[in-house]
């Protein structure tokens, strides 16, 4: 039987060439935020120069068959920052579009910096791609994180974006102070009621010297089980999927920073957590998928998959493949790559 759902995994992703940000031009002190813990990066306003340097090192790494490239200012809140520093910014990256070597800038902001007078600011630059740290839709999790905005600047934000023809990215979090998983599945449909081009899930983590630290210390926060964290956020990937939604990202990306104990306290994090998360909805599709062909006490099964998909229907360890044959009491499963299915199908034989 096969099981092929919409398949959103055609996209090619751009190079991104990154521009940290941390902290800069942020108005308020969430609860949950440390950039330095996550960029490995001190507070420090980059010169010119410092930009030009890091965005041709970057340039080095790109490979022949990444056609779209952007630079990316993130990490801070881009248009928070005074005019003039902005200006500055993007003319230093728009140096390197009309050189040739880059398409386009992106940016990620605050949903409550965005209005038609920033925005104007814009115009001159070819800025392709904004990205908004909208958290949450629910505003008691907002303001018990300490965000600043509401729900209604967000919304806002997303229709002034899509006058201007901009390509939008929203951003969300699970796991807040004050939500119990419910709220998150209501910012997803809200979220996929604005219909953004792209989204990013996050999970809540414990960082060092965030004020989420003093909480969970006092034991008045406790964060989700990786089990947990992972299972919502395949639930908010299929709301996304179901309206056609991409989901870009799906946990903290890796990094050396990240690796040391002490700059996380607690939460869900794993270094490949997004595959958790797929191999889980390759799980589930799997087992309604065996459960409704009756295949029970069988010596061989075959399940066909795109080869990018073999480890996600594997499982880490091949934990899907130990659950399968035990749940169903399958004798031999053999996986078998299929170039012709797309990234999220399946096809099971018995």
């Amino acid at each position: 039987m096969n099981r092929e759902p919409d398949n959103l995994s055609s996209y090619e992703r751009p190079f991104i060439v990154p521009v940290f940000l941390p902290n800069i031009g942020c108005p308020h002190k969430c609860v949950f935020c440390n950039q330095s813990a996550i960029t490995g990066v001190k507070q420090k306003i980059p010169s010119s120069e410092e930009i030009g340097l890091q965005i041709n090192r970057f340039l080095n790494y790109k490979g022949r068959n990444r056609s779209l490239v952007q630079i990316s200012f993130f990490g801070g809140n881009f248009l928070g920052l005074k005019i003039d520093f902005i200006k500055s910014l993007l003319r230093e990256a728009t140096k390197f579009v009309i050189e040739g070597r880059v398409d386009s800038i992106r940016f990620s902001t605050r949903p409550d910096t965005i209005d038609y007078e920033r925005l104007d600011i814009l115009e001159e630059f070819p800025v392709a791609t904004v990205e908004i740290g909208v958290q949450s839709m629910d505003d008691k999790v907002l303001c018990l994180a300490g965000r600043g905005h509401t729900s209604s600047d967000t919304e806002k934000a997303v229709s002034i974006l899509k006058e201007r023809n901009y390509e939008i990215g929203l951003q969300m979090m699970i796991g807040l102070p004050g939500d119990d998983g419910s709220m998150s599945l209501y910012s997803a449909k809200k979220i996929a009621a604005l219909s953004p081009d792209f989204v990013r899930i996050y999970p809540t983590l414990v960082l060092k010297n965030s004020i989420l630290s003093g909480w969970y210390k006092e034991g008045k926060y406790t964060p989700l089980s990786l089990k947990k964290s992972v299972t919502l956020a395949k639930d908010i990937y299929l709301i996304f999927k179901e309206k056609k939604i991409r989901v870009i990202r799906m946990g903290i990306q890796a990094s050396e920073h990240f690796e040391r104990e002490t700059t996380i306290l607690a939460g869900p994090y794993h270094p490949a957590f997004g595959h958790l998360v797929h191999s889980e909805i390759f799980l589930d599709m799997a087992s309604s998928i065996i459960e409704s062909e009756g295949i029970d006490s069988c010596d061989s099964v075959e399940i066909k998959v795109h080869p990018r998909s073999v480890s996600k229907i594997r499982g880490i360890k091949n934990f899907n493949v130990k659950i399968l044959k035990e749940m169903f009491n399958i004798k031999s499963l053999e996986i078998i790559p299929h170039h012709s299915l797309a990234e999220d199908a399946i096809i099971i034989n018995a």
